[in-house]
């Protein structure tokens, strides 16, 4: 129905997370009716951002830079590790004002049935390296309240409890509700959850 060119780049943008057919569709075409300006906009953007953007690594989060811009920050409290799932998370936290330590980012978390692939995908094994160096003094886990978030908190303190006993280990407080998503809180929602953050 469509030609070799259009049907590519449809197949390409039905791989980003939550586009399906139609709405590839409708990219594809806003791009070829807004003309070769936005197209070659768009080309340098991506290139730009293959060329440019880097996986910190202290916290793998993604930067211009390695380390990231809140790793090199030496105002920040580097004993306290603030353990989230995706980047999208950090800035959403940024927002509060409320947190002035680092972050880790995983990446992935443990689904299930599937727990020693998901452990293989993150980087939960860079997170226990980081807490080898004996710096750190709490970890605060700030994942979704979720299935896959529960069993990856739940996992992470068994192995922090029994590897680095002295660890704080605390979690997000009331106005998360359980099933929602750390990204789209709004910032009084997730600021009283760090400010009444528990230990575990």
């Amino acid at each position: 129905m469509y030609s070799d060119s259009i049907n590519n780049l449809i197949h390409s943008f039905k791989k980003l997370p939550s586009v399906g057919q139609r709405t590839a569709e409708r990219f594809v075409f806003s791009l070829l009716k807004s003309g070769r300006k936005d197209v070659n906009n768009l080309r340098e953007a991506l290139g730009a951002l293959l060329a440019n953007t880097k996986s910190c690594e202290i916290c793998w989060n993604f930067d211009d830079h390695s380390p990231c811009q809140v790793c090199r920050d030496a105002k920040r409290d580097q004993t306290t590790v603030c353990v989230v799932d995706d980047p999208q998370d950090v800035p959403a936290i940024e927002k509060t004002g409320e947190f002035r330590g680092t972050y880790h980012v995983l990446r992935g978390l443990i689904e299930s049935g599937d727990e020693e692939a998901s452990l293989h995908r993150s980087k939960m094994r860079e997170l226990l390296i980081r807490l080898k160096q004996g710096k750190i003094r709490e970890i605060i886990l700030a994942l979704n309240p979720d299935l896959p978030g529960e069993t990856t908190m739940l996992y992470l303190e068994r192995i922090i409890k029994n590897k680095f006993p002295k660890i704080k280990i605390t979690r997000l407080a009331r106005g998360l509700p359980m099933g929602s998503d750390l990204q789209y809180a709004d910032e009084i929602t997730l600021g009283s959850a760090f400010k009444n953050r528990k230990v575990i």
